[in-house]
């Protein structure tokens, strides 16, 4: 008998979700009890009154493992509207990163000249430390996290990923 595996594929949702106790547990819920992983969660309230919020889940799978997750969230009460950035078409996605690299004399410099590179801006120093503040794409900071590995990185703290369709339109 042959296992067949699918291949898995990223997918960024969003998950416009009444602002109330318990709505993030749920959807953790669904995805612990299904054995489904998250790779990355963010969560902002998203309208003046603080009704309702936006959560923002990426996730890898199969397609029909994406479609149930899907469907699934769908069906919760408080969900509003489950959209899957990824099979809508052009969307942007960023990530915040705080990256600390502690290093002196050669390393310290290149890490300086890395940062310049890739647009980090120095938002604490010390004579034997930086951390450094780093938007973009998640793939732009796992190349520079990498390279700061090399250079003496101590920590990272990642926002996760926050996506959103191009053009006028909502998604």
């Amino acid at each position: 008998m042959k296992i067949r595996k699918e291949a898995s594929e990223r997918h960024v949702l969003t998950i416009t979700v009444d602002n109330e106790a318990g709505i993030l547990a749920k959807i953790a819920g669904l995805f612990t009890a299904r054995g489904y992983n998250i790779d990355s969660l963010t969560v902002a309230d998203i309208t003046e009154n603080h009704a309702v919020s936006r959560i923002t889940i990426v996730t890898h799978g199969p397609p029909a493992v994406i479609d149930q997750i899907h469907a699934q969230l769908d069906r919760l009460v408080p969900v509003h509207k489950v959209t899957d950035l990824t099979e809508a078409g052009d969307h942007v996605e960023r990530e915040l990163a705080l990256v600390k690299v502690a290093g002196t004399g050669d390393a310290r410099v290149e890490a300086l000249r890395l940062a310049e590179v890739f647009r980090a801006n120095v938002i604490d120093t010390t004579t034997s430390s930086f951390v450094f503040e780093l938007t973009g794409a998640p793939d732009k900071i796992d190349r520079f996290v990498g390279l700061m590995r090399e250079l003496g990185l101590v920590e990272v703290g990642r926002t996760g990923v926050v996506g959103m369709m191009r053009g006028a339109g909502a998604a």
